[in-house]
């Protein structure tokens, strides 16, 4: 399997592109949604807890389920789940935001098609990483399992800075207003045209290789290489997430991870309270405010790490000790720039501290191990959007500045646990801090 021009590549990573650009589309343009529908804040942030748990839960479970049911049919449905969540989603904040249901049963109604998206475009990433390994070298596979994984980064990025201009009023005259509902119903569309191409172009299943589970797309939540190693690791024996060899690790990924989810989902309430503007107005901003942040984090993976060649435990302090500075700096500030310097400050920081996590957890353990590591480390990854969002919107409530310097209190705390409990890592295999 050629990676470039190979038509089947390039239709799987533009499957993984578009299940997380919509979903982090929609995340982006949800709080400006629940203001103007008048729902409480929390409710919003519930919203997506409630389909990263199924993320979490489903992910591992259609992963094995692939293997005895084919990879291509899991890809279908993987996208069909997407697209039928999208467009319920966007029928019902479009019958909220023209009065048809109220706030509360909006967003209970929002859930239901959240939840198909959890349950069921989890299917679709372990498939696809399958079909690409059946159909690659072994020198080939890890180079294009990266370049695969890539595309959920690309998408993380891609949706919040698309999702203002998706924006629309009334289709035809005194039609519907569809407005914040719209981003919902392009990425309903987008995906019914690829569930299409899927089935048409996708070819029937090759070769008996296993995907992995990926973590939940979501704000904030680029990879750090351990799906990958997942995906590439033999057999392995199986550790626990709290082995003493890896403790010092999956703690810090925890307490990066949270610090990241919660910062992160509270981002677009906090522009439209420190700017005093309605929330439609706050839609570009917040847009431009999670790209900064976003390019911040693939700046420090794609560029700091290799350049500066830092080993995982300097990773996770220097990551640690630039999140906390930046999410001060996010807490106290009162204008677009500085709430925008901030957010970038702390993206960097998180840029630098998820990878270092990811290898170090490697580097701790031997090679008949790296499969069960990776697997923890995804899992820790996609945990900490299950409560992280919903902790940092209710403390948010409570007080602006709260998520911001409760993040920044448990990442100083991080950057001592970490100088007392990590020990520099012995290089010699496992997963790159570059990946």
């Amino acid at each position: 399997m050629k990676v470039r021009g190979d038509r089947t590549f390039g239709l799987l990573f533009g499957v993984m592109l578009v299940i997380a650009a919509g979903n982090t589309a929609l995340q982006s343009v949800l709080p400006a949604l629940g203001r103007s529908l008048g729902a409480a804040d929390s409710a919003v942030a519930a919203v997506f807890s409630v389909s990263a748990l199924l993320w979490v839960i489903a992910a591992p479970f259609w992963a094995n389920r692939s293997d005895r049911h084919g990879r291509r049919a899991m890809v279908l449905l993987g996208v069909a789940g997407f697209t039928v969540s999208l467009l319920l989603c966007g029928v019902f904040l479009m019958l909220g935001i023209n009065g048809v249901l109220g706030p509360v049963a909006t967003f209970v109604a929002f859930i239901i098609g959240r939840v198909i998206y959890g349950l069921f475009g989890s299917a679709a990433p372990p498939a696809v990483q399958a079909i690409v390994a059946g159909r690659t070298t072994r020198e080939e596979r890890t180079k294009a399992l990266t370049l695969l994984a890539s595309a959920f980064g690309l998408g993380t990025i891609l949706g919040p800075a698309i999702s203002p201009y998706l924006v629309m009023g009334a289709l035809w005259q005194s039609g519907p207003e569809i407005g914040l509902a719209g981003p919902a119903f392009v990425a309903a569309a987008i995906g019914a045209v690829l569930w299409i191409a899927v089935a048409r172009l996708l070819p029937h299943d090759e070769g008996f290789e296993h995907g992995t589970a990926s973590s939940y797309p979501s704000i904030g939540g680029q990879g750090t290489g351990a799906t990958v190693t997942a995906a590439t690791a033999p057999a392995s024996e199986k550790i626990g997430t709290f082995d003493k060899r890896v403790r010092g690790w999956m703690i810090s990924g925890l307490v990066i991870g949270h610090a990241q989810a919660m910062t992160g989902q509270a981002i677009g309430f906090l522009i439209i309270d420190r700017l005093a503007v309605a929330p439609i107005e706050a839609l570009q901003p917040t847009g431009l405010v999670l790209m900064m942040g976003a390019g911040s984090a693939l700046l420090a993976q794609w560029g700091l790490i290799p350049l500066l060649d830092l080993k995982p435990r300097a990773l996770v302090l220097a990551g640690a000790m630039l999140g906390t500075v930046g999410c001060v700096a996010v807490g106290s500030a009162t204008s677009l720039y500085g709430i925008a310097l901030g957010y970038a400050l702390t993206s960097l920081g998180m840029g630098l501290a998820r990878p270092g996590f990811t290898a170090g957890s490697s580097l701790a353990v031997g090679t008949e191990s790296q499969g069960s590591v990776a697997g923890k480390v995804t899992s820790v990854n996609g945990a900490a959007f299950v409560l992280g969002p919903s902790i940092g919107v209710g403390l948010y409530e409570v007080w602006r500045p709260l998520p911001y310097l409760t993040a920044a209190a448990a990442l100083a705390v991080l950057v001592a646990y970490a100088w007392v409990s990590l020990r520099p890592s012995v290089p010699g295999h496992g997963a790159s801090p570059a990946q």
